[in-house]
């Protein structure tokens, strides 16, 4: 039976408010990096504000979300940007191809099957290509702050219709990454100071 993916829905087309720290970690990859090619995926591409990043740094990008809002909102924004429904649940390879440079920033959190996440994403990379991919970081030190504050509840979501269902430390996301494949893979936090980081930003090779 084919998985059911609950919309996530965008207002707008503006930046989300994790942009704000994660963008300037992803442009200085991005920029630290030799292409050959300026190609790029966004996997899980939300209302389009990411492909537009990857377009003003010279990138051809295409975006690909389930979310129907935010596919909507994002052609409607930026109409020189090809963006598609779908999910990293379909093979995305086989239909747009490989590619030197596949972001996805903040969807694995939301994926029930991280595995199948992590082998879409593998298989959009070509070789020697890169990946960049963050998501919300959890720790030690972070989770039992969230507990003594008495903020487990707000943090989690439980009730967040198409929100986190998958929560990772720096070893578990290593672990997902690499199993899949991924090489050299380093892992930077973001947001906030180290131990009570917001998320954290991978930057794997194939």
């Amino acid at each position: 039976m084919a998985q059911q993916i609950p919309d996530y829905n965008y207002c707008d087309a503006e930046p989300t408010w994790s942009c704000s720290y994660l963008w300037p970690i992803v442009e200085s990859i991005v920029k630290s990096q030799v292409f050959t090619e300026r190609r790029a995926f966004d996997l899980g591409c939300g209302n389009g504000s990411t492909c537009k990043l990857l377009a003003d740094l010279g990138f051809k990008t295409i975006g690909v979300d389930p979310s129907v809002s935010g596919v909507s909102l994002a052609r409607n924004k930026f109409p020189d940007i090809e963006f598609h429904e779908g999910s990293a649940y379909d093979d995305l390879a086989a239909r747009y191809g490989r590619f030197p440079l596949v972001i996805s920033l903040e969807v694995v959190e939301h994926c029930y099957d991280p595995f199948a996440y992590a082998r879409t994403l593998f298989d959009l990379v070509e070789d020697g290509g890169t990946a960049i991919v963050s998501t919300p970081y959890h720790g030690y030190l972070k989770n039992l702050t969230l507990a003594i504050t008495g903020k487990w509840d707000a943090h989690f979501g439980a009730l967040w219709q198409g929100g986190h269902i998958k929560f990772f430390s720096v070893k578990t996301l290593r672990s997902l990454l690499e199993g899949a494949g991924f090489r050299n893979l380093g892992v930077i936090r973001a947001g906030r100071f180290s131990p009570l980081a917001k998320s954290m930003v991978a930057l794997a090779k194939k």
